[in-house]
C-alpha cells in the first residue's frame, strides 16, 4: 500500500509523524510518500533555504526543536550572529548553526548541478525518516505577499511582521513555468490514499495545488483524497493561517476551508474531510467525519492518522 501526504511545514510534519507511527504500531508495510510545499523557499546569504522540507525531515528524524516548533534541537546561533555583524542576510530570520549545515549541503549539491529532488534525497539519506520526502517541484517557485504599496517575500511577512501587515493577496512567482516533479506525480498516481495534511490551505497546500500538473493528477488518481482540517473550534491550530484565509476571502472555519478545497466530484479536491468534534461542516459531495484533531502527543497523532485512513475506507 502507498500512502501519499500533501504537506506544508510544522502541522504537516506532525501529521506525517502520526501516520508513520500508526503504520509502525499496526505492523504495516505501507510505503509513505510526502509531497512537500516549496513555496516558502528562498535564497539567503547565498544558500537555498527550504523551510517546509526541513521541518518535515527534522520532525521525522526526531531532531526538531519541539519547544520552538521549528529548527534543530540543541541549536546555537554563532554563525548567524557573525553574518548579522557583516550585514549579510536578514537579522530577523535566524538560522541555527546545525541548520546551516543542512542549507550549505543543499546549496553545494544544487551548485554541482543536482536538482532539488536529488539534493533532498541525498540529504534525507542521513536520517531515519521512514518516508520519501518529495519536493512538489524542482523549479524555483517563491511565495510573495501583496501588501499596500508593493510586495514582500512570504517569510518576511510571516516571520518578521507576524502577518501584522494586511495582505491583499499572494503571488507564487515562477509557478506558471514550473513543472511538478515526476516523483510527486507518481506519488499521487500510484497512491492507495492521498491525505491532505492540516497545513496552511493558502500558502502551503494552495501552493502545492498551484503547481501545474498536481490538480490534474489528483483528479485522475483512483485513490480517495482525504483532508484534515487545520481549524479546531473555529480557530487556526498554529501560525497565522487565518490572516491568509482572510486575504483570499475565506472564513476561518472547517466548513469554509472544505468549500475552498471543494468536492472532487465537482472538480475540487476532497472525497472526505476530517473536522474536530468541536466544529461542524456540511458540504455537498464531501464525506465529513468528526474526530479529535488536536495532535497533543504521539498517541493522539497516531489516532488521527488511523481516523484519516478509516475515512478512506482502509
Amino acid at each position: 500500500m502507498i500512502i501519499t501526504i500533501l504537506s506544508g511545514g510544522v502541522g504537516g510534519a506532525r501529521f506525517a509523524r502520526g501516520v508513520r507511527e500508526h503504520l509502525r504500531r499496526t505492523g504495516s508495510d505501507a510505503e509513505l510518500r510526502i509531497v512537500v510545499n516549496t513555496g516558502d523557499d528562498m535564497w539567503l546569504a547565498g544558500l537555498r533555504i527550504t523551510p517546509d522540507l526541513d521541518s518535515v525531515m527534522y520532525t521525522l528524524a526526531g531532531a526538531n526543536d519541539e519547544v520552538r516548533g521549528w529548527g534543530r534541537i540543541g541549536e546555537t546561533e554563532r554563525v548567524s550572529a557573525e553574518l548579522n555583524a557583516y550585514g549579510v542576510g536578514w537579522p530577523w530570520f535566524t538560522l541555527g548553526d546545525l541548520d546551516l549545515g543542512t542549507h550549505i549541503a543543499r546549496s553545494a549539491f544544487l551548485k554541482e548541478g543536482l536538482t532539488l529532488s536529488e539534493a533532498t534525497a541525498r540529504i534525507q539519506a542521513r536520517w531515519d525518516v521512514g518516508a520519501s520526502l518529495i519536493p512538489v517541484t524542482d523549479s524555483e517557485v517563491e511565495t510573495h505577499v501583496v501588501v499596500e504599496g508593493g510586495s514582500m517575500h512570504f517569510q518576511e511577512w510571516w516571520t518578521r511582521h507576524r502577518a501584522s501587515v494586511s495582505a491583499l493577496g499572494f503571488e507564487q512567482r515562477g509557478v506558471s513555468s514550473a513543472t511538478a516533479t515526476d516523483a510527486a506525480l507518481a506519488a499521487i498516481a500510484d497512491a492507495d490514499v492521498v491525505l491532505i495534511a492540516p497545513s496552511n490551505p493558502v500558502v502551503s497546500i494552495g501552493t502545492v495545488l498551484g503547481i501545474p500538473g498536481i490538480r490534474a493528477a489528483l483528479a485522475a488518481t483512483k485513490a480517495p483524497v482525504v483532508g484534515v482540517s487545520p481549524i479546531i473550534n473555529g480557530a487556526v491550530v498554529r501560525g497565522m493561517a487565518d490572516a491568509c484565509l482572510t486575504a483570499i476571502g475565506v472564513e476561518t472555519s472547517a466548513e469554509a476551508v472544505a468549500r475552498h478545497y471543494g468536492a472532487r466530484s465537482a472538480g475540487g479536491l476532497l472525497d472526505a474531510w476530517l473536522i474536530d468534534n468541536s466544529d461542524s461542516a456540511d458540504v455537498d459531495g464531501i464525506d465529513v467525519h468528526s474526530v479529535p484533531l488536536w495532535m497533543a502527543d504521539i498517541d493522539t497523532s497516531a489516532q488521527l492518522a488511523a481516523d484519516a485512513l478509516k475515512a478512506a475506507g482502509l
